[in-house]
């Protein structure tokens, strides 16, 4: 029998077959971890965006109603220190995961580390996809060694270091081990060695961890949302969605931040923005690019999704150079799910795929890797086909059996 928690009586009858897995009797208790804006301890001394990457308290509802819509129970748990003793009062079948830390390196991987610990499955990325993705240093250099473009970089740890001489201004200068366009303005522009030394020493005081500094890229931005595996078919609400190498690809949004708050850059200030403010940045999707280069984007995702180990979501940052040529900035292997705001919510409602299938696909994905969700089966009704046969003047009857899209295990229970 399969290893699924199971919450009151089992039931002795079933309309499946008996030599089919038995299926759990309940819908899931669904866990949404998360760190709330505004609730937690943020120490006194750090930045001014500290917290930046915490969500509403109105996204973790909008998550909860998604979940529940397909028949589930859900529970909010906040990600703080009390996290352990929660999720062993609750016991949830599995975990929506969108949090992001308290501090430290890696934060992103503190829950998922405890959920692995505790044997509680759970979405989206594992333990060292999350902590890789939020070091941006160690990220790029994973990128550069499988061969993906990635601007010429160099990371300072105490701002004394020696400039690379090969690289060339402008840099750009941003914090390595932050998100949400934390650290990042302006003046994170630097136009020689004095303000490159003044943005990073800054950069080291006030975010207490590296700089990471890069060659500027003057082109367009664009964001790649990343859903699915190689496997993702098998387990999807939607296996349509999915081409042959199991991912899905979400159109590309461009971020056009020429008349944004601040010029020429994605920064902390213009992500705070709603669309309709002033000075937020343009938001178009599909971006106007050519199909062929849309693809590029698209295969280039996919690869560094692969590279650090991420899985079922994420979303990648671009930029191009003043000659057009794209190179990878960084991964989000938690992207935000405010709808309607966050950009993947944005990309996803651009191809017309609701709030609510976003949110049920990567649960779905997310449980089929713990046993919780039943691949696809073979059993569609039987077709009489008559195929001729060699030499001989009759035909012969073959039974063939078309394949079923999908067979998901919870949700067939619950419909």
């Amino acid at each position: 029998m399969d290893d699924v928690l199971l919450y009151g009586n089992e039931s002795e009858e079933s309309d499946k077959p008996p030599s089919c897995k038995p299926r759990p009797v309940r819908p899931w208790r669904v866990a949404v971890v998360a760190n709330v804006r505004g609730e937690g301890t943020i120490p006194g001394s750090g930045p001014e965006d500290a917290g930046a990457e915490f969500d509403k308290m109105e996204t973790i509802q909008a998550i909860q109603a998604a979940i529940q819509s397909d028949g589930h129970h859900t529970v909010f748990i906040p990600a703080d220190i009390n996290l352990p003793n929660n999720l062993r009062d609750v016991v949830p079948d599995i975990c929506f995961n969108i949090s992001e830390g308290l501090g430290g390196d890696g934060r992103e991987a503190q829950a998922p580390a405890l959920f692995e610990m505790m044997h509680i499955p759970y979405t989206a990325s594992r333990v060292t996809a999350n902590a890789i993705a939020l070091d941006k240093t160690l990220t790029k250099r994973i990128w550069r060694d499988c061969g993906l473009p990635v601007a010429p970089f160099q990371e300072f740890s105490t701002g004394y270091e020696q400039i690379d001489p090969t690289l060339r201004y402008p840099m750009f200068v941003k914090p390595a081990r932050e998100g949400t366009g934390m650290g990042m303005g302006t003046q994170s522009i630097c136009y020689n060695s004095r303000q490159l030394r003044e943005r990073v020493h800054w950069i080291i005081q006030k975010y207490n961890q590296p700089a990471l500094v890069e060659e500027y890229l003057s082109g367009r931005e664009f964001t790649v949302g990343i859903l699915g595996r190689t496997d993702a078919a098998g387990f999807s609400l939607h296996p349509e969605y999915y081409q042959s190498d199991g991912f899905h690809r979400m159109p590309v949004l461009e971020v056009d931040n020429d008349n944004s708050i601040t010029p020429g850059v994605y920064g902390h200030d213009a992500k705070t923005l709603v669309v309709g403010e002033a000075g937020v940045p343009d938001f178009i999707c599909p971006a106007h690019i050519s199909a062929s280069f849309s693809r590029t984007l698209q295969n280039l995702a996919i690869r560094g999704h692969q590279a650090v180990g991420a899985l079922d979501v994420s979303r990648i940052d671009f930029r191009c150079d003043g000659e057009g040529k794209p190179f990878l900035l960084e991964i989000n292997s938690l992207p935000g799910l405010s709808p309607g705001f966050s950009d993947l919510c944005v990309i996803a409602n651009a191809e017309s795929v609701s709030y609510r299938d976003l949110i049920l696909e990567i649960l779905y994905l997310g449980a089929s890797r713990f046993g919780l969700v039943e691949k696809a089966i073979d059993n569609q009704p039987e077709i009489e086909i008559s195929l001729p046969m060699p030499g001989v003047k009759s035909h012969r009857t073959a039974r063939v059996q078309s394949r079923q899209s999908l067979s998901l295990r919870a949700r067939t229970q619950l419909r």
